[in-house]
């Protein structure tokens, strides 16, 4: 019989998965890091330089 309705409970829904507040401070802080060792070594050996005087 297809055509019989059940009624059953709706599953659960599992909460979305959040990043602990120290975890997160510390991949912002990481990512900052990186960030400034990437510019500095751009400077220091990418970028031409631009002949002032030192």
């Amino acid at each position: 019989m297809n055509n019989v309705i059940k009624f059953q409970r709706p599953k659960p829904q599992k909460p979305p998965r959040q990043v602990p507040p120290g975890l997160r401070k510390a991949l912002v802080a990481a990512a900052i890091l990186i960030g400034l060792v990437l510019v500095w070594a751009y400077f220091q050996f990418i970028a031409p330089s631009s002949g002032l005087p030192t």
